[in-house]
């Protein structure tokens, strides 16, 4: 009797050590961390952390890496012993950074309550990326400053109204006339301030980017998963020129000066008023409501697509995403089944999914989710209408195959001379090309 009860003791106390206890199917005492890419909503995360503790007993540490750092951050903290479990890579190129990393989730729950097969980052070996959002970005604009200039007695434009900016043409024939008159309109310019401080030139050098490679790329049938993507050469340079020199003309801020201003200046503008228009995706209207002094209505924040004059009237907003999320496969085994327990919790119960639609803002590709439970914000209600809209061909985010963040550094900083005239665009345009080229075949 003194040998069991002595065992009964022992086992009891390495349960107790080990954190083996059970809550609801998922392992109390373990920990899951996660490496965060976008910073602007770590705060929710926090939440999400706490949320997520009370209700199994695991512990969630949330990191946040900084702008345009999350590769570096992620190659740092894989080296030490607070390596994330949960981590995310931007589609194959990140996939083929990080495969030695990466978790077959071909059999996970999380996998499972994905809508489309095809959304998954997988190959022939298995699944190793979950998409976990789906966004859009085109120009946002305020619609109540934009019915203010087409009530305009004396407008030279036939245009009647937003909705009828359906091509380049016609919404640089809006944006010169509404510069002219921008004293009756109450605006200091027609776009925010293009961004152009390094680190904050990302709607540029990457999403603006997007556009002309994508119908290049598309245009010549080249397959993404190929090495032919290493041949880009900026075919449509002269269709990103005319709408960035849009945005650098009708601007509130001088051109010269762009290399100071933040994306968060660009938002503010825009929430004050001081500007109809600001190129964004659907994230920002979280920045656009918390700015202090907010003076545009959540009805009139609305979107249209980037037009530059290629196949404008099929094309829809940039929706796709760039974000999937991917479990540490040299984490012991509890820590990766605790992982994937948290990602199927925040994606199918009550209490994550209302973090997700209400916190987070995301758009999800996840089968749990109701047509209800889109995220209550105007520009994700904006984004949905475009997913849906008859005729309109969506440019998907072909951005995750650029080839590095070298090159995309090194095309914000042509931007920034280029918009500073100290660079021509024809260099501009040149060494674009051959940077693409260098960085593909590193």
């Amino acid at each position: 009797m003194k040998k069991l009860s002595i065992l009964l003791v022992t086992a009891l106390l390495f349960l107790s050590l080990t954190g083996c206890c059970q809550r609801g199917g998922v392992e109390t005492g373990s920990t899951v961390r996660l490496l965060n890419f976008k910073p602007e909503i770590a705060s929710v995360y926090e939440s999400i952390a706490k949320a997520y503790e009370n209700e199994t007993g695991v512990r969630l540490i949330v990191e946040t890496a900084a702008a345009n750092t999350y590769e570096s951050t992620l190659t740092a903290k894989m080296a030490t012993n607070e390596a994330p479990t949960i981590f995310q890579i931007n589609g194959p190129r990140g996939y083929a950074n990080w495969k030695d990393y990466c978790k077959n989730l071909e059999d996970s729950r999380i996998a499972d309550i994905v809508t489309d097969e095809d959304l998954l980052l997988s190959t022939d070996e298995g699944v190793f990326g979950i998409p976990y959002v789906v966004e859009g970005y085109g120009i946002i604009y305020n619609d109540a400053i934009m019915r203010k200039f087409f009530a305009l007695p004396d407008k030279k434009t036939q245009i009647s109204s937003a909705q009828e900016i359906t091509s380049f043409d016609s919404l640089k024939e809006v944006v010169e006339e509404m510069t002219q008159r921008k004293a009756d309109l109450g605006i200091e310019g027609v776009f925010a301030s293009t961004s152009l401080k390094p680190g904050e030139d990302w709607r540029w050098q990457t999403h603006l980017m997007n556009i002309p490679v994508h119908y290049e790329f598309s245009k010549n049938d080249i397959n993404l998963e190929t090495d032919e993507v290493a041949n880009f050469n900026f075919e449509f340079a002269e269709n990103y020129k005319k709408l960035f020199d849009l945005y650098l003309n009708n601007s509130v801020t001088d051109k010269k000066m762009l290399g100071a201003k933040i994306t968060g200046d660009s938002m503010a503008e825009f929430a004050l008023g001081k500007c109809a228009m600001v190129q964004n995706g659907n994230w920002g209207y979280s920045q656009i409501k918390e700015v202090g002094g907010n003076t545009v209505s959540a009805e009139d924040v609305k979107m249209m697509p980037i037009y530059m004059g290629i196949d404008d009237e099929d094309q829809g907003l940039c929706i796709g995403t760039e974000g999937y999320l991917s479990i540490n496969k040299r984490a012991d085994e509890a820590a990766q089944q605790a992982a994937e327990d948290f990602l199927y919790w925040l994606f199918s119960s009550e209490t994550g999914k209302k973090y997700v639609t209400e916190g987070l803002g995301f758009i999800t590709p996840f089968n749990t989710f109701s047509n209800d439970e889109t995220p209550d914000d105007p520009l994700a209600r904006e984004v949905v209408r475009w997913m849906n809209m008859e005729g309109v061909d969506t440019i998907p985010w072909d951005f995750v195959i650029f080839p590095s963040q070298v090159f995309k550094n090194n095309l914000g900083s042509n931007l920034l001379q280029y918009a500073q005239g100290t660079k021509d665009w024809s260099t501009v345009r040149d060494e674009t090309v051959k940077d693409w080229k260098a960085e593909s075949n590193r």
